[in-house]
């Protein structure tokens, strides 16, 4: 079965139906994919951006963590297939909070340990500060900076509580390019300061899985070209971690939490066996990317309805064990470019 005619999964077409979903989220779109657009759609009293790419079509806030919430994919026969999980909700509180699209990931990514304490980090003037789950970005405020039918910019506007954690002088912004197949996210750090910036940062994409009807999670591979394993113990330690191999069901319970680095190439693919369609994540810019950069695997639960795959640009606590922590010198900046895509063969 080929991409174009396989069938959309039944919560994507009980979705479609939705009235409010189906009035601003993504109603249906004609066969024709050749256009691009872009509009402000309303939903659940906030202003949403909805771009048209060929035959995908991307939802985001970005004023509100940069945030992709949706992505999804119109077929040939006309079904739709979510490429990005975004549930249904009847409201906007704790936005930063939802489990879904793609929460940015910095300064630090996960959790953060000071000698054993979790939430908190200390910088190299031996200050301790805090440091929420997963940064200070994805509940933060952003302007926009850039906004065309292709994609977005948007600079990140420090708070109380992100000037408390990561005091320093600097500019980060969140570049989104959207393609009829695929997006590009880059991040770009600016150090404004005199001091150097230090920052692992990364992506929790929260892909729908499974993605066709009648499937499980069982009929699932992915493929991570790592040579080594690690996890995180109860004090932010890098420990072991189990012996994978380089294609694993996507449903083996070993694979939760894991951080997966040594990777001898850029690219880790994930999908349904034996049939197109897969999700190929590539991981900066080069053929290998550099010894510390790790691909995350994560579920809350055996029947979620997403799984994340997650580009970083190293393990959880790089601040305290230095493992994939980049500094940005003053008057300098740093990219990290992560690109998604899915294969049609």
């Amino acid at each position: 079965m080929t991409l174009a005619s396989r069938p959309a999964r039944a919560s994507t077409a009980r979705r479609e139906s939705h009235p409010r979903f189906q009035n601003s989220l993504g109603a249906r779109r004609r066969a024709a994919f050749t256009t691009e657009s872009m509009e402000k759609i309303t939903y659940l009293g906030q202003t949403l951006t909805r771009w048209r790419v060929g035959q995908s079509t991307f939802l985001a806030l970005p004023e509100k963590g940069a945030r992709l919430m949706n992505w999804n994919l119109t077929l040939g026969d006309n079904s739709v297939r979510d490429v990005l999980y975004w549930p249904e909700a009847g409201s906007f509180d704790d936005f930063y909070q939802v489990r879904g699209g793609n929460p940015i990931l910095f300064p630090f990514n996960a959790r953060t340990f000071d000698r054993g304490d979790i939430h908190f980090w200390r910088a190299a003037d031996g200050v301790r500060r805090p440091m929420p789950m997963h940064g200070i970005a994805r509940q933060g405020d952003f302007k926009l900076t850039r906004l065309d039918a292709r994609g977005f910019a948007a600079q990140f506007v420090p708070g109380d509580e992100a000037r408390a954690a990561y005091p320093f002088d600097y500019e980060f912004t969140v570049t989104y390019r959207f393609e009829p197949l695929g997006l590009t996210c880059e991040f770009t750090l600016k150090n404004l300061g005199t001091e150097p910036l230090p920052w692992s940062a990364g992506h929790h994409f929260y892909f729908t899985v499974p993605w066709s009807e009648n499937m499980r999670r069982s009929d699932y591979l992915i493929r991570i070209p790592a040579t080594r394993t690690l996890r995180q113990d109860a004090t932010g330690k890098l420990i072991p971690g189990p012996t994978l191999q380089t294609e694993e069901n996507l449903a083996n319970p070993a694979l939760v939490d894991i951080f997966h680095t040594g990777l001898r190439s850029s690219e880790v693919v994930f999908g349904e066996k034996n049939r197109p369609g897969d999700v190929a994540i590539r991981l900066g810019t080069t053929k290998v990317p550099p010894p510390d950069a790790t691909i995350v695997t994560w579920s809350p639960a055996d029947d979620s309805p997403f799984y994340c795959v997650e580009p970083w640009m190293g393990p959880a606590n790089a601040a305290e064990h230095k493992q994939g922590l980049h500094y940005v010198l003053p008057g300098q900046t740093q990219n990290f470019v992560v690109n998604v895509a899915i294969k049609q063969s």
